[in-house]
Formats: structure tokens, sequence, C-alpha cells
């Protein structure tokens, strides 16, 4: 047994170890991330969301040195992919690629929503804007916009659109508005589902964000009528905009932004962030967006909070001067 003066050295070491140890083996347990993050996307692969999602894990992975990984959870309006992200961990790991539709539009357009966007979620960043182009089958009968609207006030009712979500829906329903026509809702599970609808001539137009709808236009599998935006879109600038068009003031965009259950910690939360808005200011990134005929978005997590707000509010008015039913 050691004596009593070398017991206490020996302890007073041991402490001091662990005393020296401990904020390491702290920063060690406390280091984020350090295993697969799953980003969802609530829409099929091939819409506008899914496109900044994988962009967007791609820069992820590469800044973190972890892989990152897309799922798509399709349907019930956003619902399914809102609800697989609540109900995982809030631990940073599973985060919400969400769009105009499942962010804002949502509120506007439900009378019970199963959700709260704002006081569920924490936002991160914006991601990307895009402008929703006006689009009809290869074979139409409509060659511009005024054809299509000429034919819809002859005929109340006929015509019918697809929308790929809530957010195409409240688009088609202010081109209603706007033009003075009436045309009927054929509901799809995503945009790409809906391009593929008016690419076989099943419904009569659609509208959808230029990055899902630029390769049909150019491969001559959709006709696109007009981008609904105030300036011709660069990666089709041979397209009119709405107002060229005959339509003044009518401008309708999606939006892609990223968000964590409002459970998740603070210091994970903001991490996140902080890397997501990194690789939104990227130069890389904004020519990423600009090739698509979208605008890259930088702004961080408050001004998210606020742009989201503002959004709300916009469709909650388009709603009621629309004269949308809420479901």
């Amino acid at each position: 047994m050691l004596k009593k003066p070398y017991r206490r050295m020996v302890i007073s070491a041991a402490i001091g170890c662990a005393t020296i140890l401990m904020p390491a083996l702290h920063a060690i347990a406390q280091e984020f991330p350090s295993r697969v993050i799953k980003l969802v996307v609530p829409f099929p692969p091939g819409s506008g969301t899914d496109t900044s999602a994988r962009y967007f894990g791609k820069k992820l992975s590469e800044l973190t040195g972890q892989p990152v990984v897309v799922e798509n959870r399709p349907g019930g309006n956003g619902f399914i992919g809102v609800q697989n992200v609540l109900a995982a961990p809030a631990d940073g790991y599973t985060v919400f690629v969400g769009s105009n539709s499942t962010l804002a539009v949502n509120v506007a357009l439900f009378k019970k929503l199963p959700y709260n966007p704002q006081t569920d979620f924490a936002p991160l960043t914006m991601m990307m804007r895009a402008p929703a182009v006006l689009a009809v089958p290869p074979n139409s009968p409509y060659k511009t916009v005024s054809d299509l609207v000429k034919a819809a006030k002859a005929q109340p009712g006929k015509l019918n659109y697809a929308s790929g979500s809530a957010g195409y829906q409240l688009m088609a329903e202010l081109f209603n508005d706007v033009a003075g026509v009436s045309t009927v809702h054929v509901p799809y599970k995503g945009a790409s589902e809906a391009l593929a609808g008016v690419a076989a001539g099943t419904v009569d137009l659609t509208f959808s964000d230029i990055t899902a709808t630029q390769g049909l236009v150019k491969g001559g599998k959709v006709r696109a009528l007009a981008v609904a935006s105030e300036r011709r879109a660069p990666a089709l600038p041979d397209l009119p905009t709405a107002a060229e068009e005959g339509l003044p003031g009518y401008q309708a965009y999606v939006w892609v932004g990223a968000m964590v259950s409002a459970k998740t910690p603070k210091a994970e939360t903001e991490k996140l962030a902080s890397l997501l808005t990194q690789i939104a200011r990227m130069p890389e990134t904004r020519e990423f967006y600009e090739r698509q005929g979208a605008e890259a978005m930088s702004g961080g997590a408050e001004e998210m909070r606020r742009f989201q707000a503002a959004e709300i509010e916009l469709w909650k008015k388009i709603v009621v001067k629309a004269k949308v039913e809420q479901q």
C-alpha cells in the first residue's frame, strides 16, 4: 500500500489528467456533424426542390466530410415529408428541404393544417427562388397566352390544369383571376408528374418552376408560353414574360429553403444554418442557379424567418382574392 503522501500525489495526478482530458472529451462528444445527415424532400426526384437538396447536399458533404443523403417523401401536399422530419429525433441530422408550398402556401390553403411551418420548424437559410413557367402539351392548339385565354373564356371550365403542389395550384388560380378565366384543377403528386401529364396531353396546361421545366421545353416535350417573372429568364431567353403576353403584374415564383425541427438544440441549429448559408453564398452556387434561370438566395435564418412570414401573408391574400376554397 502506498504511503499517504504518495497516495495524494497519485490522486492529484489523476485529477489533473481528468481535468485536462474533460474538455477534449466534451469537444469530441459535442462535435457536429459526426455522421450521416439526411435531407428530406416532400416531392419526387426531378422537382426544383429535389434539385436544390441534391446540390446543397453535395456541398454540405464536402464542407463537413460527412455523408449527406437525400430522401424523397412525396405525396399528401407535402404532409408526408413534414411528418417524417418532425417524427425523427430532433438532433440536427434530419433536415427538411421545403418549398413555398409546404412552408407558406399550405397555411393559406388548408383550414386545418397538421403542422405549423413557423413554430414546428426552425429556419436555417433560403436556397433559391425561380419563376414559374406556363406550359402546354407540345401539340397544343394554343401557341400563345392570348390563344389560351381566348379559348378558356369561350368555354369556361373546359380547360384543366395540372398542379404538382399547393403552390402551383395557387399560381394557376392567380392566373385564372388575373386573366379572368375558369380552369379546372387536376392534382398530381409532384411537379415532374404534372409535367408528364402535360407532355402526354392528359391535361391542358400547368405551372411549374423553370428549373424543372426548361429541359422539357428545350427537348420539345412541352411548349412554354410564358415565364412569370419581371424579366426574361437567361435559361429560356426567347420565352416572353407574362406581362409581354398581355398579363401585366402576373408574377409567380417558387422558392426553396431548409429547416429543422424547432426542438433541435440551438448549437446544432446554428451550425447547420452557418454551413448552409455559406453554401448559398458561394459564387458557384449563384452560377449553378443562374444556368437554370433561377436565383440563389443567400440570407441566413433570420432573413428566412422574415421572408417566410411575408410569403404566408401574401398567399393568404391571394386565396381571398382568387376565391380559392380552403381544403
